[in-house]
């Protein structure tokens, strides 16, 4: 009994509950992770907005927009086999344009919630639009739309 309570009290040994293999769905929250991640700084803001759109996206109510948010974010920390290429190719070969040009400007919204663009979160925009097949133009009016 006693060597069952200090298991659960030793730091670095409790069972961890493994990712869910991921999707599109899992994808997308990952992006939108990774782009707010992206300047070092994850403010409240940008949370707020990825839960809204995954809220928006999915129609989940929100405690599950956030559950899936966090989700991604574990997603998005075991960064070992999920490049954002890989990422970004499960979306591209499960939605079809019109999708993919959504995604790209939730990207732009997340860039935006905190009424700064860094020049790394814009680069990892411009990687993802690119991996997904969007247009820079689409891409150039959804910035545009957003700001």
């Amino acid at each position: 009994m006693f060597e069952r309570i200090l298991s659960l009290l030793a730091p670095g040994q409790s069972k961890a509950e493994p990712l869910p293999e991921p999707d599109a769905r899992m994808a997308l929250g990952a992006l939108l992770v990774r782009v707010a991640m992206a300047d070092e700084i994850y403010l409240f803001e940008e949370i707020e907005q990825i839960d809204r759109i995954l809220a928006t996206a999915y129609d989940l109510p929100a405690l599950e927009a956030a559950r899936l948010r966090a989700t991604s974010e574990k997603l998005n920390a075991a960064t070992a086999g999920y490049s954002t290429e890989d990422l970004a190719g499960l979306i591209r070969e499960s939605v079809d344009y019109e999708h993919r040009r959504e995604t790209v400007a939730a990207l732009w919204r997340v860039v935006q919630a905190d009424g700064f663009t860094h020049d790394s979160e814009a680069q990892l925009v411009s990687l993802v639009q690119q991996q997904l097949g969007v247009s820079q133009e689409d891409s150039n009016a959804a910035k545009e739309a957003v700001a």
